[in-house]
């Protein structure tokens, strides 16, 4: 089996982070060029600042409330230590483990076994479990949950995933003003006609991309996070009977969870087969891997 250099791993993903709002900011400015190109070339340099000033604001408001986008998106509230000691308990013995600062500890309710975590760094990660993870889950198996989500944020993967799932939301957005636009564009508009099919294109496209680039990023890290969750608690049977009990749990995932934030879950919270959608590895292929740990 090979071998997993988490400090690569960490370095890729911090690159990667840098990389990918690098990426947001050229959609944006992309989207803002053809908008102004096809409504009236006259307006570009106002259009194209107001796209630059806007792209800017929302990387930057991205990258500073990602964990609460991500816990407020789900209605997760934070759980009260008194109410919650084990779940604490297990967390700060984790981080004692893995030198990890102590996220903040969310509840969702969801009678389904699941939990997520998001944030920029280390130093401002959330980590959030189901009401149905605590009622169902034992003591060692819960701690290969929460060892495994510590796992994300010890990669950097929370940064990256967050950033992600944001993207995929705002790019459909975006898509969609573009689409719309063309119905404010002018009958003289004839010469543009290549450049409106173009960004029809990209428009119908980008959108559909993104998604699978997501769902293919998701699937790789799950691996890597059941390994570092081994790592921490160096009992690999707890995080493999968890994943057992969610093989045979049929809850329906909560209202309130959306596709665009699956893949910061432990696990699928809409159980979809193996396909280029899925955003986890199938189960059984995770409990393979961690067997042979």
């Amino acid at each position: 089996m090979q071998r997993i250099d988490f400090r690569d791993q960490i370095a890729r993903n911090k690159r990667n982070s840098f990389l990918l709002m690098i990426a947001i900011f050229i959609v944006f400015v992309m989207f803002g060029y053809l908008i102004s190109m096809v409504l009236n070339p006259s307006y570009f340099f106002i259009i194209m600042s107001i796209s630059v000033v806007f792209s800017l604001s929302y990387i930057l408001f991205s990258y500073y409330n990602s964990d609460k986008i991500a816990v407020a998106s789900v209605g997760a509230k934070i759980a009260p230590r008194e109410k919650f000691k084990d779940y604490y308990n297990l967390v700060e013995g984790l981080t004692i483990a893995s030198g990890l600062p102590m996220p903040k500890l969310y509840i969702m309710q969801s009678s389904q076994i699941n939990a997520f975590a998001a944030g920029r760094n280390p130093e401002n990660a959330v980590v959030c479990v189901t009401t149905g993870a605590l009622e169902k889950l034992d003591r060692r198996e819960l701690e290969g949950v929460l060892a495994h989500e510590l796992g994300h944020i010890a990669n950097y993967d929370i940064r990256y995933m967050t950033l992600v799932t944001v993207m995929v939301g705002m790019i459909a957005i975006i898509s969609e003003i573009f689409l719309r636009s063309l119905w404010f564009a002018g009958r003289d508009n004839r010469n543009n006609a290549l450049l409106i099919i173009i960004g029809l294109v990209i428009a119908i496209l980008a959108p559909i991309v993104v998604y699978l680039i997501q769902m293919a990023i998701s699937r790789k890290r799950e691996f890597s996070a059941d390994a570092s969750a081994v790592k921490f608690t160096r009992y690999p049977e707890g995080l493999i009977r968890a994943l057992k009990k969610i093989q045979h749990d049929y809850s329906p995932p909560s209202k309130k969870v959306s596709k665009a934030v699956a893949p910061l879950f432990f696990s699928n919270p809409f159980k979809s087969l193996k396909s280029l959608t899925s955003t986890h590895p199938p189960i059984e292929e995770r409990i393979k891997m961690l067997e042979r740990m």
